[in-house]
This record gives structure tokens, C-alpha cells and sequence, in this order.
């Protein structure tokens, strides 16, 4: 397995781990649990969202266009990925 991203908290995580696994990219949180341990402190790199080495390409035009859209304040909850690109970025091409 190879991380294709790090997290700042598990929600933000999780946010990565959906969309990957919306894009049909199986994946794992890994440290989720260990962040519990810091309580109220930023988990400082603790948590990251790993997936196969084979994948990996594939997850991370995943994350790149999630982390974009983020950026731009344009990302709803109900986007689905496939390869990277949304439905409406697709439909827009």
C-alpha cells in the first residue's frame, strides 16, 4: 500500500477515503485510531488515507481534483469520481 494522502484530521480523512471509494479505488485510513490518543492536540501527520501501489495513480487524480474543488469552495457532498473527474466536469468537456 502507498498513501496518496495526508490527512489533518479523520474527518478530513474520511472526506478522501469516500470520494476514493466512490471512484471504485478500495483504501485504508491508517492512524486513525492513534489521533484518539493526542485528545484536543492536532494529530501532526498521524492520519493518512493509503491505497494499492496499483491504484495509486488513479487515487491520486482523485485528490487532486477533491483537493482543488476544496480550495475553490466548489466541492459538494454528493459528487461522485471516476478516474478523477466529476460528473459535472465530465459533462462540461
Amino acid at each position: 500500500m502507498r498513501i496518496v494522502y495526508n490527512a489533518a484530521s479523520i474527518i478530513d480523512a474520511h472526506l478522501f477515503k469516500h470520494a476514493l471509494e466512490d471512484a471504485g479505488i478500495g483504501c485504508y485510513v491508517s492512524g486513525e485510531y492513534l489521533s484518539g490518543a493526542m485528545g484536543e492536540l492536532p494529530a501532526g501527520n498521524l492520519v493518512a488515507v493509503a491505497v494499492d501501489d496499483e491504484r495509486w495513480e488513479q487515487a491520486r487524480r482523485v485528490v487532486l481534483a477533491v483537493s482543488k474543488k476544496l480550495q475553490n469552495n466548489e466541492y459538494a457532498v454528493d459528487e461522485h469520481y471516476a478516474d478523477g473527474v466529476s460528473a459535472a466536469d465530465s459533462a462540461s468537456s
